[in-house]
């Protein structure tokens, strides 16, 4: 698992309380399902460039 959407917000203003990572549009809550769907979407996008 990939430390890269883990945040320390003692707030919770960005993130979700439960999991510690960073809220989304697509409300991923699991870190590698949420690096899978990135990733796609930055493949998707550079193709098209």
């Amino acid at each position: 698992m990939s430390n890269s959407y883990k945040y320390i917000d003692p707030e919770f203003t960005y993130t979700d309380p439960k999991t510690g990572l960073l809220r989304n549009l697509q409300d991923i809550t699991d870190a590698d399902v949420l690096l899978f769907v990135e990733s796609g979407a930055v493949t998707k996008r550079l193709q098209e460039l």
